[in-house]
């Protein structure tokens, strides 16, 4: 009889024998086997607050054929495996809570193929999403999903979590831009999800069904992405405002006024100020200005981006906004958006905080905005609020300032629960791009019904019968 061991929910797992770890070492290798402390600590932990659990081995395979192996072996001797990536989730996905094996995928690190007939790309799920960029610009050709850790995150984690970003706005999202996928089931099987085609109607789409699915179905290993022309041009504009509902009034309106920009991105003042303590850009910040809106054009002429500044200056005097500055140089560009990019970082070095990935259709973003702010009035914590406003995606990061461990412990779920409420009454969601995971599940059951949340957990059960992968992630 082998060990079993309990962990988070409760449920029982047999633990990785002596025996075990002789097979997974035969299966990829003695050095990519590895259960030392140090190393168990560093696989046990994401981006996501400071929580760890510990797996008692980490393997690091090379291929399909190696997961397919390892996922056989645990499927057969019930032992959990969490998939994992560069470790830079925000909702615990890659938190191995039942100890077990953590699965990286670190070495499937390839670009097979760039594509620049069809406008495609194969690569494999360990590929850093700004390697992949950069690889498909020296081509004259676009990738779009732009995460704020493009410079470190996976290509399969953005699968996982179907991640957006800042040019989601355009051009949308991970899933828009995937064909087909090289899955390997937990059972061990390894299957295509669909076809390298820009149109298919053949049988049930399990291409999309894998996307945002945050590891639970199966472990991606190959994925071929569809890529667009690379604009040539951008602009990029500064816009301070005296109040940060109508920086969010401001937003739908732009649409409205027929212009979609390429980026479209809100800061709350506190934001910038956190982000000009922790690096060394500067934004120009008078006394009265309250929030910041980020906005990007862009295509192959100048003269029309210039147009639709133009348009989108007017709309923005219309919502009492400031003067409107643009970015004068490739510099200039670059350090805004590290600006923008380095907010969830600078206000995590401010204080023990809690983000939450809150979304809206575009035109409620003043309604949520405005309730974030009461709802923290009455639970005596403050917000910090920034995000991809011409989605309608709201990070709200609470931070804990100066509330004590039980005020903190006991108030700031009671807080989440009503900014959830509101998200859903606005119909809006709980998450719009970081994906569930280990830390937002207890929440699901305020956008889902039971017979809808029933529904994805057989689907679940299909997939993993044994209930291996990833396990007590995203359902209650």
């Amino acid at each position: 009889m082998e060990n079993l061991q309990q962990r988070s929910s409760g449920t029982s797992y047999n633990m990785v024998t002596k025996e075990i770890l002789e097979k997974l070492r035969f299966i990829c290798g003695e050095k990519f086997v590895v259960n030392d402390d140090e190393s168990c600590t560093i696989y046990g932990s994401d981006e996501t607050e400071d929580l760890l659990f510990k797996p008692e081995v980490i393997v690091k395979p090379s291929d399909a054929n190696e997961i397919s192996a390892i996922l056989k072996l645990a499927n057969t001797h019930f032992i959990p495996v969490t998939p994992r990536g560069a470790g830079t989730g925000l909702s615990g996905g890659a938190l191995p809570v039942h100890g077990g094996i953590i699965l990286s995928t670190e070495r499937l690190n390839k670009i097979i193929d760039i594509d620049d007939k069809n406008l495609q790309c194969t690569v494999e799920t360990g590929v850093i999403n700004q390697h992949l960029r950069d690889a498909v610009e020296a081509k004259g050709l676009f990738y779009p999903p732009d995460p704020a850790s493009r410079g470190s995150c996976f290509i399969g984690g953005n699968l996982a979590e179907c991640s957006g970003g800042p040019k989601a706005v355009k051009y949308g999202v991970t899933k828009d831009y995937v064909l087909n996928c090289e899955v390997v089931l937990p059972t061990g099987e390894i299957i295509w999800t669909g076809a390298n085609v820009l149109k298919n109607s053949t049988g049930y789409n399990l291409t999309q069904l894998m996307i945002g699915s945050e590891g639970t179905l199966g472990i991606i290993t190959k994925v071929v992405l569809k890529l667009i022309p690379l604009p040539t041009e951008t602009l990029l504009m500064l816009i301070p405002f005296r109040s940060a509902e109508k920086a969010c009034e401001a937003v739908s309106a732009v649409f409205r006024a027929g212009i979609t920009p390429s980026a479209m991105e809100f800061m709350e003042r506190d934001a910038i100020e956190f982000v000009m303590k922790f690096t060394d850009v500067k934004v120009p910040l008078k006394e009265d200005h309250i929030a910041h809106l980020l906005i990007e054009v862009d295509g192959n002429n100048k003269d029309v981006l210039f147009k639709d500044c133009e348009k989108i200056s007017e709309v923005m005097y219309q919502h009492d906004c400031d003067e409107v500055m643009f970015a004068e140089s490739a510099q200039q560009k670059a350090d805004l958006w590290r600006a923008r990019r380095a907010v969830g970082e600078a206000v995590k070095s401010h204080s023990v905080y809690k983000e939450e990935d809150t979304v809206v259709p575009r035109a409620s973003l003043p309604l949520l905005l405005a309730g974030v702010k009461k709802i923290g009035d009455k639970y005596g914590f403050r917000s910090v609020c920034y995000g991809h406003a011409g989605d309608g995606n709201l990070h709200v990061n609470i931070i804990k300032d100066g509330m004590t461990d039980e005020e903190w412990n006991r108030k700031l779920p009671l807080g989440i629960q009503e900014i959830f409420e509101l998200c859903v009454s606005l119909n809006g969601t709980i998450s719009g791009e970081h994906g569930i995971g280990w830390v937002q599940k207890n929440y699901m059951s305020i956008r889902f019904s039971e017979g809808e949340i029933a529904l994805q957990k057989g689907i679940k059960k299909l997939f993993d019968p044994n209930n291996i992968l990833n396990p007590s992630k995203i359902f209650a």
